[in-house]
């Protein structure tokens, strides 16, 4: 009797141990990037990949746009997209370790033409711009990645209204 009693004990402790070994490896795989990213759609995904290399082209032609600049409203407009998509881009970086989402990190090779061409080139980006990103607002399912749309379809409302300006500006 003693030995069944001793056992049924070593099957209970056995049965409990690889049921507490199962719960912690759940509640392990889940802190895991795959398991974090699983929220994302593939269309979030490559929002957020989008965005992230537009980010980076602004940024890098708004240094340009300050230093090679012809007109004083052209290189402000380059300062403020320097600053902004900077800013922009790091919240960016920020929603994607969270979620485990690789962005690309390749620097854009750019060259400077004029004045012109840049402002033209910076309505045409930003009215393309807008309109993704007041899609991704509407229609996202992660809901960090769906404000941080919200939030820079606005900055990038009132880039679009600097650059029709400049633009006027130029002709």
């Amino acid at each position: 009797m003693k030995t069944k009693i001793i056992i049924v004990l070593q099957f209970c402790v056995l049965t409990l141990t690889v049921a507490a070994l199962s719960v912690a490896g759940v509640a392990m795989a889940q802190d895991t990037p795959a398991a974090k990213s699983s929220s994302l759609s593939a269309k979030d995904k490559t929002f957020m990949k989008k965005a992230a290399k537009g980010g980076m082209m602004e940024v890098a032609m708004g240094k340009l746009a300050e230093q090679n600049g012809q007109s004083e409203d052209v290189k402000s407009f380059g300062k403020r997209m320097v600053t902004d998509h900077g800013k922009a881009n790091d919240e960016l970086k920020s929603i994607a370790s969270k979620k485990g989402v690789q962005l690309p990190s390749k620097e854009p090779t750019t060259k400077w033409s004029s004045d012109k061409t840049y402002i033209d080139m910076m309505v045409k980006d930003h009215e393309k711009d807008l309109a993704e990103f007041q899609e991704e607002a509407k229609t996202g399912t992660d809901p960090d990645v769906k404000k941080f749309a919200e939030d820079t379809a606005k900055v990038v409302q009132e880039h679009l209204e600097m650059a029709k300006e400049t633009q006027s500006k130029l002709k």
